[in-house]
């Protein structure tokens, strides 16, 4: 299990973390960049993304896992297909920036029912604005939060933010895990 959760920091280390200048979707600017995609996206990365992150929501596990699309998409895709191979299956949600203009006109997308207990992911988390508009859409949708994860936190005042709103908070790595010094990060 740790050596899961090992060789899931190196590949976020080697092939996730990218140097330069960047404005992250909080409007911060940076002189890194941490592009999880590159990783979850990937066959192994999929696969311990999806392992490592349904053993960090514990044993009291949600009914579903949601997260803002795109950047959590292939987060919540790989818990729910980690659950099913573990044989607790966990519903994957996917939560839009805006309810659609037509068809049903959702903000949550999956099988959501009233009062399920959802975990809210994402694979990083800067100042937590993208996770508390996610849990505020599960929440008017019916769903009941129970948390946010993230795999990769960059230290920016994202866990308070999310901790002032009243959410519990864990991520699985650091900027610091990764190698990044969190004392140099803006830009």
């Amino acid at each position: 299990m740790e050596a899961e959760r090992e060789r899931l920091r190196a590949l976020l280390q080697t092939e996730a973390v990218e140097v330069g200048d960047f404005i992250l979707s909080s409007g911060k600017r940076a002189n890194y960049y941490i592009d999880c995609r590159l990783v979850t996206l990937a066959a192994e990365g999929a696969f311990l993304t999806g392992r490592v992150m349904l053993r960090a929501l514990g044993s009291q596990l949600p009914d579903a896992v949601a997260g803002m699309s795109v950047a959590a998409d292939p987060v919540v895709t790989a818990i729910a297909i980690a659950s099913f191979a573990a044989d607790t299956p966990i519903a994957a949600l996917i939560v839009r920036s805006r309810a659609k203009e037509h068809g049903t006109g959702k903000q949550v997308e999956g099988p959501l029912q009233p009062g399920m207990r959802v975990a809210i992911v994402e694979d990083t988390v800067t100042t937590g604005g993208s996770v508390l508009r996610a849990a505020a859409a599960v929440t008017e949708a019916g769903g009941v939060v129970t948390g946010i994860w993230t795999l990769v936190d960059r230290l920016q005042g994202g866990a308070a933010a999310i901790s002032a709103a009243g959410y519990a908070y864990q991520h699985i790595f650091t900027i610091e895990d990764l190698g990044v010094n969190a004392g140099a990060h803006e830009g």
